[in-house]
């Protein structure tokens, strides 16, 4: 087990003009996740193991083993992602009802201090990631 006060947490949070049952389904119905993620595997039921694959690149064969660990249908989502830290990379999606829609924050734990580029590369991907959802939810009917 690694000691969390050694490792480090990237939070990102967005506000989306949404309902919390639009974003839910881009979280976890696999197609809609392709569209703003990656291609996967994905089902929303603890204990499950899948796959995110994207195109190969130097030094990375383009697929992210994880495992479903919490859902709490249309407020939060956390799945292992792949082999980082100790145990993996934590990564959990929270919403929240806002007046105007719904607040995504997500949260990617369990950076090891020698994980700078892995946490910087992390940061970039989320970002655009999560700029993709924007666009994907808005398509939801």
């Amino acid at each position: 087990m690694t000691d969390s006060a050694s490792t480090r947490t990237l939070v990102l949070e967005r506000d989306l003009p949404h309902p919390q049952e639009k974003v839910w389904r881009a979280l976890t119905e696999g197609p809609l996740l392709a569209q703003w993620m990656m291609n996967n595997d994905f089902q929303p039921v603890v204990g499950h193991s899948f796959t995110f694959r994207a195109t190969p690149m130097p030094n990375w064969n383009g697929i992210v083993e994880c495992q479903v660990l919490l859902v709490e249908p249309q407020q939060k989502l956390s799945y292992r992602w792949g082999v980082g830290g100790a145990d993996g990379w934590i990564v959990t999606l929270t919403l929240t009802p806002t007046a105007s829609g719904t607040q995504l924050r997500m949260e990617q734990s369990g950076f090891l201090p020698d994980q700078t580029p892995a946490y910087q590369g992390a940061n970039y991907g989320w970002q655009k990631f999560l700029g993709n959802l924007e666009r994907v939810v808005a398509e939801v009917n």
